[in-house]
């Protein structure tokens, strides 16, 4: 999706991805059989999710002097979703039974993306607007893009790669077993998904208030906060055993995850350029994914061996470490690749 967006753009990427997503949705009412939901749900519905990628390198290519922000408020939408849908969704399901709720679901994600993609445009030369903003002028002009293969030959690729497989890898473990983590130590059902969700509710803050430092002090410099915020939180989470600790957990790692959320599609740009923006953020994207799928499995296998999950977070705060140091000796590029200096 993201290569398509570079090409295609946003209008006509993102309404496959609403019909995608609808489609998979309306498909799920009708499922008999467990590899069915592997199929509609994980490969129909998984790539319609993908819209993430070309809509924030849309986002990059809009506002380049306030990427960050931009990129902040409009990931923030992932939390307000989180919020709002699953209610909403219990009570189409209260009312009208699981699998008409599918097909409602489904119905109306087709509606509501197809048409507001309709209103997206490529970049803001196709809006029929100049953008005057000396701090875009400054940042366009050191920036060379890249093509994929000449970003895969650097080292800082590989870098922001890694950092992305660690971000992942934190999130979604956290997300997985902290509420199994919570019940082990006492705590009511109903207080682990409270905790989740002040954890969510404070990554909206952290991607549209926190996550827009990066325009002040550099991407490279947010993710490090990012980075050293859930490694604060971990080590905090490690030994607590009382409910106001985890709250309080729930806040630092939320405020520091939804930073690092937001500073990832920045970051990609003002490293490597626009032009291929977004198969490359795809491409460093599957590291995030990587770490997503492999950090829950890694963390339930340490629970099964140790009975406990305080080897699998502190795995966990070892890779958040790691991806604060990888985002200290993030450099920009320079050499035969490219002769710019690269905002960072």
């Amino acid at each position: 999706m993201g290569a398509l967006n570079d090409k295609l753009g946003p209008r006509i990427v993102l309404s496959l991805c609403g019909l995608l997503s609808g489609l998979g949705y309306i498909l799920m009412s009708q499922i008999n059989h467990l590899w069915q939901l592997y199929i509609f749900y994980g490969v129909v519905i998984g790539a319609g999710i993908s819209a993430f990628i070309p809509m924030v390198s849309t986002i990059a290519r809009w506002f380049v002097g306030r990427r960050s922000m931009m990129t902040g408020i409009v990931a923030a939408g992932i939390g307000v979703g989180a919020f709002v849908v699953p209610p909403l969704a219990n009570q189409l399901i209260l009312m009208y039974q699981w699998r008409s709720s599918y097909m409602i679901l489904g119905i109306v994600v087709i509606i509501v993306v197809v048409s507001l993609a309709q209103l997206l445009k490529h970049d803001t030369t196709q809006m029929g607007k100049s953008n005057n903003d000396k701090k875009q002028t400054e940042i366009e002009a050191v920036s060379i893009p890249l093509s994929l293969k000449e970003a895969a030959r650097t080292r800082q690729f590989w870098m922001v790669f890694i950092m992305l497989f660690g971000s992942g890898y934190c999130l979604y473990t956290v997300q997985v077993h902290l509420a199994p983590h919570a019940t082990d130590l006492g705590f009511s059902s109903s207080s682990a998904a409270a905790i989740l969700a002040a954890m969510g509710g404070a990554s909206i803050a952290g991607r549209a208030i926190l996550g827009s430092i990066g325009d002040k002090i550099g991407n490279k410099r947010a993710y490090m906060l990012g980075f050293f915020l859930l490694a604060v939180a971990l080590s905090w989470l490690i030994p607590s055993t009382e409910a106001w600790k985890f709250y309080l957990f729930a806040v630092i790692f939320g405020l520091g995850y939804g930073n690092c959320d937001t500073q990832q599609s920045p970051l990609v740009a003002g490293l490597f350029g626009l032009t291929s923006h977004g198969l490359i953020f795809g491409v460093v994207s599957m590291g995030y994914a990587m770490g997503s799928a492999l950090g829950p499995f890694i963390a339930g296998l340490l629970f099964d061996i140790y009975k406990n999950y305080q080897i699998a977070f502190f795995v966990c705060l070892i890779i958040s470490v790691i991806g604060m140091i990888l985002s200290a000796m993030l450099r920009p590029i320079k050499g035969d690749v490219d002769k710019s200096t690269r905002l960072l």
